[in-house]
């Protein structure tokens, strides 16, 4: 049966505890795996900028022994010919077996789930959705703390256009105990949408602020986000609003020893240098985890797939 991954809230609280399980199987014992996916292919369709999204696809599946097909922006596709997107997944699914893909439209993987015969991963779409992100910030937190529940968790930046932002806090919402402090200028607070339809409806305390320092002592993990440039029209607000916050050791003197800062990246001037030898900078180590929980997931899927 084919199976999507559009949205974090597709799948359950258990089906990511056991994603989570299966990527600490792979850290653990990598060449048990290096042959799961010999002879899948991965159709990499990115009609929008990435880095670490794309190459960990790509890295992930090659160290589960398939191989990658695809391309890294819009202008290298038939897009640039015209072409939709349904008429795209359905060409692809002629020669691949699974898909990734970002597009800057919203809802675009959901018209390419619907018209393709095989599964399809949202890699991003816009300011929506970006649920491998969340799944790899879900198992650093697992790695980092040892569980997905009780804690106090602190979002700073942009919060308004931020899909990485958005996912975390959804699926946050399904454990206990999570108590959510959101850090932003007025420009860019959390949508009300998300406030009401996730932290009001399942009563999930938080609290808003545009002073980090103050709340700086209360945090378990910091996950800092940069003012993004693409999300902007107007060129004039981005100025104004992208330094809003920097991170640097001076306003870590009074965090916790074992705070956890994380960031999805890439990093403009948000986090200092200085912060990246500091213990409790957890981005890189962030980054090789969305690698495993990738090949987790593709690997789920591709034998749900199979069945």
């Amino acid at each position: 049966m084919v199976r999507n991954i559009l949205d974090v809230v597709d799948l359950s609280v258990e089906e990511i505890n056991d994603l989570i399980k299966l990527a600490c199987d792979i850290i653990n014992d990598p060449k048990a795996y290096s042959e799961k996916c010999r002879g899948k292919k991965l159709a990499t369709l990115f009609f929008e900028p990435s880095t670490r999204t794309r190459l960990s696809f790509e890295a992930a599946m090659y160290e589960l022994g398939g191989s990658v097909l695809g391309f890294s922006e819009a202008q290298s596709s038939s897009a640039s010919k015209g072409e939709s997107v349904a008429d795209t997944a359905r060409v692809v699914s002629c020669y691949a077996d699974i898909i990734a893909m970002r597009h800057p439209k919203e809802g675009a993987p959901r018209v390419a789930a619907d018209n393709a015969s095989i599964p399809v991963i949202n890699a991003g779409d816009g300011g929506h959705n970006h649920p491998t992100q969340t799944l790899t910030d879900l198992l650093t937190i697992y790695r980092e703390k040892g569980r997905l529940n009780d804690f106090t968790i602190g979002f700073c930046g942009d919060l308004k256009f931020g899909r990485t932002v958005h996912s975390l806090i959804n699926a946050l919402s399904r454990y206990t105990g999570i108590k959510i402090v959101l850090i932003s200028p007025e420009e860019l607070k959390l949508p009300s949408y998300v406030k009401k339809d996730v932290l009001m409806a399942k009563g999930i305390p938080y609290v808003q602020t545009t002073d980090l320092e103050s709340v700086m002592p209360e945090l378990d993990i910091l996950y800092m986000t940069r003012v993004q440039k693409e999300r902007f029209f107007n060129e004039e607000d981005y100025l104004r609003l992208k330094d809003s916050y920097i991170l640097n050791m001076k306003k870590l003197e009074n965090a916790k020893k074992d705070l956890c800062i994380l960031h999805p990246l890439p990093r403009v001037n948000e986090i200092s240098r200085e912060v990246d030898n500091d213990p409790r900078a957890c981005y890189f180590k962030q980054v090789l985890n969305g690698k495993y929980i990738r090949m987790a997931l593709m690997l789920t899927l591709l034998e749900e797939a199979a069945r």
